[in-house]
This record gives structure tokens, sequence and C-alpha cells, in this order.
């Protein structure tokens, strides 16, 4: 197994393709090409010659990609200017399935399970991991999710929602020789392929975990009996210093632990954040972007450069854990909040991943949405970087 990354900033988009295409292939070396990953800046016209450009160039297996509103690979990231990223695997006894999936095509709400594998295309036992690229405009993202779950439980989707317009036929889904501007891909692997999500969400809790003992829909009432605004001032009045002023001028998240049949205390990576959307000061309700249910364990949370920047450390070291198989190639769908924005400098994902995990080869652009699994269920993000970490599956 073996992956290669390259990024092109060349104004003509024809010539940007051409030359990752070229530095890529050279860093594959010779021989066949199973999979071509291509992400490219939404400012380029004519998006639409973009497999063809690269069909005729590399002639790979599977082909598959979006625009995007940032772009990243080679070891860079590229926001606010126009760039092509290219990730070229050669994947020896790994199958790939690409489909493009609208919603007229998905099974109803009450389908078995048998009629999502029979959509997808993939019999549950040989999936190995999901990337899945919705379009925004046209595609639930949730309902996708949802259903890939049900099908495929325990088998890792990630992801990122395509990005950089802001009108319906604006961005262009890549398959293979076609561009399509609806629906979604999804690109399935099966085989000798191991792929490891990595979710990091960017935030730091404080104060105690509670346990919701009144809720309604996506309204939190009550937390450890008492109501929840009396419970989220408790836990502020324990800050100090710089995370108090930060808890002052930036928005609260709450976090959400997903295992509602754990024993042990939740630890950070194991909450689904979610924003606070607003609260009634009579009743002490807050207001919470998820629905909710009773007895789950909740924490608030902060986030700023500084706490992102910590929570990324903490997951991309669980990549490194001793025993792993090698990282041999990796995809990075993150916000469109973070990089410059967040860090004030560029390329900081990517960099702290090669510090840490290694020189492995990383493509993957900037999204209006991220993918992927907090405690086995797959959910869309904000403000994440999600990675999807391919390495070689031992062989019995």
């Amino acid at each position: 197994m073996r992956f290669a990354t390259a990024l092109s900033t060349a104004a003509n988009l024809e010539t940007a393709c051409l030359e990752a295409a070229e530095r890529a292939r050279r860093d594959l070396g010779a021989g066949s090409i199973d999979l071509c990953i291509v992400f490219v800046a939404a400012g380029y016209p004519a998006c639409e010659q973009v497999p063809q450009i690269l069909g005729d160039a590399l002639a790979p297996g599977t082909l598959f990609g979006c625009t995007g509103g940032g772009i990243l690979g080679g070891g860079d990231e590229v926001e606010g200017q126009l760039a092509v990223s290219l990730t070229l695997a050669r994947l020896p006894r790994v199958q790939i399935h690409a489909a493009l999936v609208t919603d007229a095509d998905l099974p109803d709400a009450d389908a078995p399970p048998s009629a999502w594998v029979e959509r997808i295309g993939i019999a549950p036992d040989a999936a190995r991991g999901f990337v899945v690229i919705p379009e925004p405009f046209t595609f639930s993202a949730e309902r996708l999710l949802g259903g890939l779950d049900y099908a495929y439980p325990g088998v890792p989707k990630i992801g990122g929602i395509a990005s950089g317009s802001r009108h319906p036929g604006g961005h262009a889904l890549f398959l293979d020789r076609s561009t399509h501007h609806s629906g979604a891909l999804v690109v399935s692997f099966a085989g000798d392929v191991v792929i490891e999500p990595l979710v990091a969400q960017g935030c730091k809790p404080f104060g105690k975990v509670g346990r919701i003992t009144e809720a309604e829909h996506n309204y939190l009432k009550r937390v450890d009996g008492q109501p929840a605004m009396s419970f989220l001032q408790e836990q502020l009045e324990t800050l100090q210093g710089e995370e108090l002023e930060l808890a002052r001028s930036t928005p609260v998240f709450l976090g959400i632990a997903m295992d509602p049949f754990t024993t042990r205390a939740p630890e950070p990576g194991d909450f689904l954040i979610r924003n606070l959307l607003g609260f009634d000061p009579r009743s002490g309700t807050l207001s919470v972007g998820e629905l909710l249910s009773v007895g789950r364990a909740v924490q608030f949370h902060l986030r700023d450069a500084s706490t992102s920047r910590e929570d990324l450390r903490q997951v991309l070291e669980r990549a490194t854990r001793a025993g792993a198989p090698a990282a041999r190639g990796a995809l990075l769908f993150s916000c469109l909040g973070r990089g410059h924005h967040l860090y004030g400098e560029r390329g900081h994902d990517s960099r702290l991943f090669r510090d840490l995990v290694g020189a492995v080869p990383l493509g993957g652009f900037f999204c209006n949405g991220e993918i992927g699994p907090v405690q086995g269920t797959t959910y869309l993000h904000g403000y994440t970087s999600s990675f999807a970490v391919f390495r070689e599956r031992p062989r019995a």
C-alpha cells in the first residue's frame, strides 16, 4: 500500500491538475494508480473538466473528489486562493466502490438494513470504511449518515460537505469521468485496509460532569436535578483568569457523552459538541443543537485557538499508539472556520499532523461541515478536523 499527495496553485485549472498529477505520480512511483482523490478550489472556472483532465493523464481505477473553499495537500493548506490537491494511492488487495446517491435514492425511514446495503453496494461484513462527501444545497447528510450507521454499524464513516459556493449548482462532485452538482459521493473500501477515524472537535471541558435529569427534544431542562441554567452558572463560577475571559467573550458549548452505558467518567473524546442556541430565564431551560435524552452525561466546553490546538494534539497522539500498523496515507476534512481564521497562521493542522504522526501523505479540503464518529455513531460536526488514516490490515 502506497500513497502520494501533491498540490499546485497554478492559476490555470488544466495546468494545476497536470502539475499536481506529475508530482504525485513521481512520488507514487511506477505502476498502476488504483485511486485518485482530487480537491479543487471552487474559484476555478470550468471545474467540470477536472475528471476528464485527470482521467486522461492518470487513468486511475477510481477517481472522486469535490470543490472546496480551501484546499489541503502536499503538506500545505491553501485558503482564499486557487489550488488543486491530488492524493494518489496504490492499494493491492483493496476493493473500492464509489457511487453518487441522491435524496430520492435513499431508502425510506422504515426500510430494513438490507435496503441500504442494496443501494450502497457492499456487504456489511466486507466494509472497512466509508468516505462521504455531500453537496450542501441538494442533499440531507444526516439522513444518509443515519442509514449508513444502521446498515454498517461499527464501520467508520469520514468526510466533509463540499464548500466554496453560496448558491445551488455552484459546487462540483467528481466521480470517475463525470461531474455532478447535486447528491453525495459514497466511497466504500473493502479488503486489506484499515481506516481509522480521528475527530478533533476543538473544545476543552470545564466544570464538573452532570447528568440530564429532564429534557424534551433539544431543550435541556434540568441537570443533576437543578435548572440547566443554574447548573451552567455554577460551572462558570469555577473559571478563573484566561478561561473566565474566554467564557465572557466567546460562545459556550455543551458536550454530550454518547455512550449511555459506560460506568467510567467521560473523557474529552467521548463528548459530542453542540451549540447552545438560546435560553429561557423564567424556567432555566437551555436550547441545544441536538436531541437530548435523560440520563446522558453532559459537560460544558470552551473553544479557541489554544483549546483547539490541544484537543487536536490529544487526538493525533492516539494515532501513534504502540503496536498500530504504520499509517500509509490520510485525508483531512477541516472546517472553514479553522485554518488561518482560527489560528492566525497557515497550515496549522497539517503541520501538527506531520509532527505527531509523521511524514504521511495528507490531502483534503476545508468543508461546510465535517463528518466523523463519536463513540461509534456518525455525526455532522462544525469547527472540527476529521481525519481518515489509512493503514494496511494485518493478514491472518
